[in-house]
């Protein structure tokens, strides 16, 4: 009997890796200085809002430079959650998700209407708008911004028993919590795309990314395939931008729809490391924590830097860092591609 599989050696013993990574990163605090698990933060964030960035454009062909909109819109629902209805902070993170989907409705409603570079340019207006009108809400501070109230922060959920098991202070408690929300949100992100890819709803959006026409042609709805992967990407940028900002307990416009730091760091690490793979991002966040821990008190040359590799990356390894890789060995470690498995018969298939 035969049957579709897209199960190798390889898979099987990455799922077995990063379990154990996963387990072994739940105790690290009790191991490890505060500055080593803010640095986990930052990756294991960065490394989630570049897996969905690369869902939009590696997957479903949705090249989006506006994606500080849903950071920012999170970050802002969470804050409005604590400081103006008294939520705790950690159930406040769950507005940042409803906001990040409230606001993609009308954002993909605007710039699905555009095609190729003008919806780029058209999700970069809509994350500009927003943070113009955000920047207005002068309950939060207005341009200047805000920070959560310390009764707040003295309160969030679980650092009390973070104190009490690892004999911390309270910064370094919230500093725990949030690193392992930001563990549970990247493993809940990576292993869901992953699931989809694998799925029928994987085949059909890699047709929609090859050739639109082409897969409507075959009954591939497209615009609603198009519609829930902007969502779902929304609402989950969302979610990530409330955690960060718990984190920082501080907010202002600039910091929150910053283009540069939830955009333009996230496409260069999903370029880098390989566009349209699973893989090419973490690979990507690893070597841009690399420079920009060894860079990143050079200022502008910094950036000049961050460029330079990009380019020469596009136009040496045009499929990233991993394609590069995976060409060479043929390793693939979330294996999507389809295989026919089944007994050996004589000849061979």
């Amino acid at each position: 009997m035969y049957k579709l599989t897209t199960r190798t050696r390889a898979g099987t013993t990455t799922a077995i890796v990063a379990v154990a990574l996963v387990l072994a990163g739940l105790p690290l605090p009790a191991v490890t200085s505060r500055g080593v698990i803010q640095d986990l933060f930052f990756i294991l964030t960065m490394l989630t809002l570049a897996q969905l960035w690369n869902l939009l454009a590696g997957y479903g062909g949705l090249v989006s430079v506006g994606q500080q909109a849903f950071v920012g819109i999170g970050a802002y629902a969470m804050f409005a959650g604590v400081i103006l209805a008294g939520w705790n902070p950690v159930w406040a993170i769950l507005l940042g998700g409803v906001a990040g989907l409230l606001l993609a409705i009308p954002t993909a409603f605007f710039a699905f209407r555009l095609q190729g570079a003008y919806f780029a340019i058209g999700t970069w207006v809509i994350a500009e708008v927003t943070r113009l009108l955000i920047a207005q809400w002068k309950t939060l501070g207005g341009g200047t911004g805000t920070s959560l109230p310390r009764e707040a922060t003295s309160n969030i959920l679980g650092t009390d028993a973070i104190r009490a098991l690892f004999g911390v202070r309270e910064a370094a408690a919230r500093d725990i919590l949030a690193y392992w929300l930001a563990l549970l949100l990247v493993v809940i992100v990576t292993g869901g795309i992953y699931w989809l890819l694998k799925s029928r709803l994987g085949l059909a959006l890699a047709a929609v990314r090859d050739n639109s026409e082409a897969a409507r042609s075959v009954g591939v709805d497209t615009g609603r395939l198009k519609w829930a992967v902007f969502l779902i990407a929304a609402a989950a940028t969302g979610l990530t931008g409330a955690l960060i900002f718990m984190q920082t307990a501080r907010i202002s416009p600039d910091a929150a729809f910053a283009v540069t730091d939830w955009t333009a760091y996230v496409i260069f690490i999903v370029v880098i490391g390989g566009i349209g793979t699973i893989e090419g991002p973490i690979v990507g966040v690893i070597v841009f924590f690399i420079l920009r821990s060894a860079l990143a008190d050079y200022g502008s040359w910094y950036l000049m830097t961050l460029g330079v590799i990009a380019i020469i990356v596009m136009l040496f390894a045009p499929k990233g860092l991993w394609g590069l890789i995976s060409s060479r060995s043929g390793l693939h470690l979330f294996p999507v591609r389809r295989r026919l498995t089944g007994p050996k018969i004589e000849g061979g298939i």
